[in-house]
């Protein structure tokens, strides 16, 4: 309670968890007696339990007083002993006092004594020096001997005494070093100044035999095991001594067995790569890559043979000097690359590198399997590269290509102005020598390309149809210079329309064999822009024959509508005999091209004799001339028609239907009648103009205005589409322009 608070002592303000401790044992006691004496039978024992009670706490009491009395000792003994150690600290603080001021004065008279130290110590290092004199005298006389072994090639007998001399300064170096005199290194030194000379002049042997390795393991091997077995030596001098590493001898570690790897690394080097300037041409470059491949197989099957018997094992030769051999020509090959070659050279460079470099003949050699495997040093060229010289040969052949090609549209084009006409084929049909040629160009790049890798094959491939497309272009060029000579001169070329006829042939010729220039059989198919080039330089060719055949068909096409013609006459059997005479020339051209061109001129024919009776020359003045005109329409057409079904042309790919439909127009006795008629006529033929449809309302020569109106009305309201395979016929038939009429009278001028 909060009295209970006010009251409590100090000890338990002082001491919270005393006074916990206590109201928990309390609550604890409290909380058993209730359940002890709650019934009134237990309570006659409670005097008993507090007696019993009484007792422990005095015995606890009592064990308690003890516990503490022990400790209190305790502590007593402890502090005496700590006043002891505190009389003793203070005593021996009182000693090292009394010390310090000896040592400083002891100091003051060491300086005295530096001078003797100085003097004792250059004794000290003469006595050493003196004691080494006698072997420091007779190592002059030991390189002077070594110097003559030397001379006389005697190698190991040389490399031991050097090694005895080594020995013996490094030891006396160490002796110094290990005695802290410095000072007497440089004198020890200078007795042994000839080491580096002889150093010098054993390592210039040593290399001289490395250098001359591959001729001496054939001739003389003693000389290079023996070198062999000196580089070992020093090997595992220097690699004791870096094992100590306590003391490091001066001109150590030599290395001398990475310099023996360098040195055989530059001997291949410069025998085979460090030759005068490669010729960039193709034979020149050929001969030195044979040259190449000898010399390495040669080499390499001394290595394999005879040289790894000289060396121990660990040096693993054979695959270093292929290591070497492999990169050495790879950096050569890419310094052969950066010269000029020509396309041969291109062509050698990567079928050398890609094929020959890995096949029997060379890497391959079964000489050197199983061995020598050099799958796992990479490939000679990189793809990077290979893909860039592949370029490069692209372009060196484009370039011949292009000559070539240039130089055959020279020929063909000088052939089109012969006095004879074009060679013919076994079944008759014109043709030149222009399409072989030029597939056979084309084809044995593209099969040499084959020989290299598929990649090249279908860069050659892409570039053949990119040229033939663009040779293309400059035939059809070709053609348009030789159709204006010919408008200057009817007369030149003699045979103008045989040699069209010629390169029609030729270019279906081209079209059906250009397919088979595609590398995967599979997949044969003209691309869509040569397939396009094709058909621009078959339609040129059949524009200029159309332009020929109507040069002889317009003077005729000028004679028509007129009286004359209405009465009749020859006009259109004249016109006949000029298509036969054209047609019996296109005979000799190959059926696919011969149908196209026959049913160009039946076109041509139909246009120009639509294009005729729309000119205005002729109006019927009465109903016996519309029925004169009619008669003559049909029989004009009749004969077109029969005349080109004889040829072979069926009816469905005839356009002059076209003549028998306006027939109808003109044959039509009600003109009100004429808007149903009309829209009959241009739903079969969407292309016709209402200026057409004017143009023959007017050759009737009885339409009102109100029927002319209602007609063209009425086209207005049904405007046509054209269908997507629709061939257009009046599309390209212009209409004169009406005169003017003036609504005032002639007058005098003012």
């Amino acid at each position: 309670s909060a009295e209970d608070e006010r009251t409590a002592s100090p000890r338990d303000q002082e001491w919270p968890e005393a006074e916990k401790a206590e109201k928990l044992a309390r609550g604890a006691a409290l909380k058993w007696a209730s359940g002890v004496f709650y019934r009134p039978e237990n309570l006659e024992g409670l005097g008993q339990y507090r007696s019993r009670e009484t007792q422990r706490n005095s015995s606890i009491q009592s064990r308690l007083k003890s516990t503490v009395q022990s400790y209190l000792e305790g502590v007593s003994l402890g502090l005496e002993q700590l006043r002891g150690a505190a009389r003793e600290a203070r005593s021996v603080c009182r000693e090292l006092g009394a010390a310090r001021w000896a040592l400083l004065d002891c100091a003051e008279h060491g300086q005295h004594l530096r001078p003797l130290r100085a003097l004792g110590a250059q004794h000290l290092q003469l006595a050493s020096v003196v004691q080494l004199l006698p072997q420091l005298f007779s190592v002059q006389e030991v390189c002077s001997h070594t110097l003559q072994l030397l001379r006389g090639q005697q190698l190991l007998e040389a490399h031991a005494e050097l090694m005895m001399l080594e020995h013996l300064r490094d030891d006396i170096l160490s002796q110094l070093h290990l005695r802290g005199l410095s000072s007497a290194q440089a004198t020890v030194l200078s007795y042994f100044s000839g080491l580096q000379e002889l150093n010098k002049s054993l390592a210039k042997q040593l290399w001289d035999i490395v250098g001359s390795s591959l001729r001496l393991v054939r001739e003389d091997p003693v000389l290079f095991v023996t070198a062999v077995r000196i580089i070992e030596r020093e090997e595992k001098i220097d690699n004791a001594l870096l094992l100590e590493a306590s003391f490091l001898p001066p001109s150590r570690p030599k290395a001398w067995r990475q310099k023996f790897y360098h040195v055989l690394q530059e001997t291949i080097t410069g025998s085979l790569f460090h030759a005068p300037h490669v010729d960039a041409e193709g034979p020149g470059l050929a001969r030195h890559l044979a040259a190449l491949q000898k010399d390495i197989v040669s080499q390499l099957r001394v290595v394999k043979d005879l040289m790894v018997q000289c060396v121990p094992a660990h040096y693993d030769i054979l695959n270093v000097c292929t290591a070497t051999y492999h990169q050495t020509l790879s950096s050569h090959l890419q310094d052969i690359l950066r010269e000029n070659l020509d396309k041969q050279g291109l062509f050698l460079l990567l079928e050398w590198a890609l094929h020959v470099y890995h096949s029997s003949e060379m890497m391959g050699h079964p000489d050197l399997l199983p061995e020598v495997d050099v799958s796992s040093l990479g490939p000679l060229m990189s793809p990077e590269l290979v893909d860039q010289t592949e370029r490069k040969y692209v372009v060196k052949v484009k370039a011949s290509v292009l000559e070539w090609m240039q130089r055959t549209l020279e020929v063909e084009f000088k052939e089109w102005f012969r006095e004879e006409e074009p060679e013919t084929d076994h079944q008759g049909f014109f043709q030149s020598a222009l399409p072989v040629i030029v597939m056979q160009m084309l084809n044995e790049n593209i099969q040499v390309a084959s020989l290299i890798t598929e990649s090249l094959q279908q860069k050659v491939y892409n570039m053949a149809m990119e040229e033939l497309e663009a040779f293309l272009g400059r035939l059809r060029d070709a053609l348009g210079r030789c159709g204006k000579e010919r408008q200057k001169d009817r007369a030149l070329p003699k045979h103008y329309t045989s040699y069209l006829l010629a390169m029609l042939n030729n270019t279906l010729a081209l079209s059906s064999s250009v397919s088979s220039l595609h590398p995967d059989s599979a997949h044969r198919e003209v691309p869509a822009s040569l397939q396009a080039a094709l058909d621009r330089t078959e339609k040129k060719a059949c524009q200029l024959l159309l332009e020929e055949l109507l040069l002889d068909l317009q003077p005729l096409c000028l004679q028509l509508p007129s009286r004359k013609w209405l009465s009749g006459s020859q006009l259109v059997s004249n016109m006949c005999e000029v298509i036969d005479k054209y047609t019996k020339d296109f005979s000799h051209l190959r059926k696919p091209v011969f149908t196209v061109l026959l049913m160009e001129t039946e076109l041509l024919v139909t246009s120009q004799y639509l294009r005729a009776l729309m000119q205005k020359r002729l109006v019927c003045r009465s109903a016996e001339e519309r029925g004169q005109l009619c008669q003559r329409l049909l029989q004009d057409a009749t004969q077109l028609r029969e005349l080109f079904c004889g040829l072979g042309l069926d009816r469905s790919q005839q356009s002059l239907e076209a003549i028998f439909a306006l027939r109808e127009l003109i044959c039509l006795r009600d003109p009100a009648l004429l808007s149903l008629e009309v829209l009959g006529f241009i739903t079969k033929y969407p292309d016709v103009s209402d200026e057409h449809i004017s143009t023959l309302l007017d050759l009737r020569g009885d339409v009102s205005r109100e029927v002319r109106h209602v007609v063209l009305e009425m086209m207005l309201q049904h405007p046509q589409v054209l269908p997507q395979d629709y061939r257009p016929i009046f599309s390209t038939i212009l209409v004169p322009a009406p005169e003017l009429r003036f609504c005032l009278g002639k007058g005098k001028c003012a």
